[in-house]
């Protein structure tokens, strides 16, 4: 069984904001799918199941706030047993230009608040990572990753987020390594 969490804020207000490209990428791809996310109160999250060719995934959507992710991300581990290293996180990245994807399998949290929680709450900096690049940056990040994507972007956009779910696919059958040496 692997998690996938994609991060974000919960709300309207926060739905089409570049720090949410977490949760659009699992968002996207769950809605191909038609499968829905269900409330986890208990577990900090919005949830759902699915079986991906022979593995079981457990895909969530945090409703800490970014700055909290972490205490979902471990609770969520916690309760299904899942091993830090079945875990891959989706999250924005300020410093990649849009358009841009990268895993990594760990590192620093660079800035990241999300990635700082999340780092926190599991005692590690080794997880499974895939950024989706929003920059460049324009003005203060606070308020640069809180503002929806522009208009002109929206088919760009639409683009990043299936060639993202592609990627996470592409992870899932062939690993780590494969899946560095074809997307970034």
């Amino acid at each position: 069984m692997k998690l996938i969490a994609g991060l974000g804020n919960i709300g309207d207000k926060y739905c089409f904001t570049r720090h949410n490209a977490g949760f659009m990428v699992l968002d996207k791809w769950m809605f191909k799918e038609e499968v829905s996310f269900k409330q986890e109160n208990k577990l900090k999250c919005l949830l759902t199941r699915y079986k991906y060719g022979n593995e079981d995934l457990i895909l969530i959507k945090p409703t800490t706030f970014m700055n909290l992710s972490g205490e979902a991300v471990r609770a969520v581990m916690d309760y299904y047993k899942i091993d830090v290293k079945d875990v891959l996180i989706i999250y924005d990245d300020i410093a990649l230009d849009l358009g841009r994807i990268r895993f990594r399998t760990n590192g620093s949290d660079g800035g990241h608040n999300g990635i700082k929680s999340i780092i926190k709450h599991l005692g590690t900096k080794d997880f499974d990572r895939l950024k989706i690049g929003i920059g460049p940056q324009i003005g203060p990040s606070e308020n640069y990753v809180l503002q929806n994507f522009p208009r002109e972007q929206t088919d760009e956009l639409k683009e990043i987020l299936n060639r993202a779910i592609d990627a996470v696919k592409y992870y899932l059958d062939n690993g780590m390594e494969k899946a560095q040496n074809t997307y970034n």
